[in-house]
């Protein structure tokens, strides 16, 4: 699969991933986060499937789209592993969705990274809210949830906060 192919199913299965989900986080209270603005893609769908929700966005330095940028007291911005522990003491474990998808193209600096991403995350979403990760993270009180109909195995994660 070209790098192309894979970019391309990585963000179908990340929006049908979404839309299948807007259902069940429709019924949840809580803001949505989204970590790792990148284009504004995601940020944008989300604010098409949950308008007038709360969404806040994590990004280390913002270089979307002007019509795709959150308003400045919705964007947390700086490094995650900053801006995560900030938000938390901010936000609390309130959120009904988490959407990540940071990685650096390297796979060893991932799995480090997934090592205190997961945790981090764990922070700022609550009891019966979902995390969807780009990269699988391993947190105690997270359940994996089976991938969505469409949404090839190992594609995306999917996890419900107990």
């Amino acid at each position: 699969m070209s790098r192309l192919d894979s970019f391309i199913a990585r963000m179908q299965a990340q929006r049908d991933c979404l839309n299948f989900l807007k259902p069940a986080v429709d019924a949840i209270p809580g803001p949505l986060l989204e970590v790792g603005l990148g284009n504004g893609r995601t940020y944008d769908h989300l604010r098409e499937l949950f308008p007038g929700r709360d969404i806040y966005v994590f990004e280390r330095k913002v270089a979307a789209h002007p019509d795709c940028i959150p308003p400045d007291d919705r964007l947390f911005l700086g490094d995650a592993d900053k801006t995560i522990p900030e938000a938390a003491q901010k936000l609390g474990a309130t959120a009904a969705l988490i959407h990540t998808d940071l990685g650096t193209g390297d796979h060893e600096a991932n799995v480090a990274m997934g090592k205190w991403l997961g945790p981090a995350l764990d922070r700022l979403v609550g009891s019966g809210g979902y995390v969807l990760a780009n990269q699988a993270l391993e947190v105690p009180r997270w359940q994996r949830q089976p991938d969505p109909p469409g949404v090839p195995a190992g594609r995306y994660f999917l996890y419900r906060v107990r």
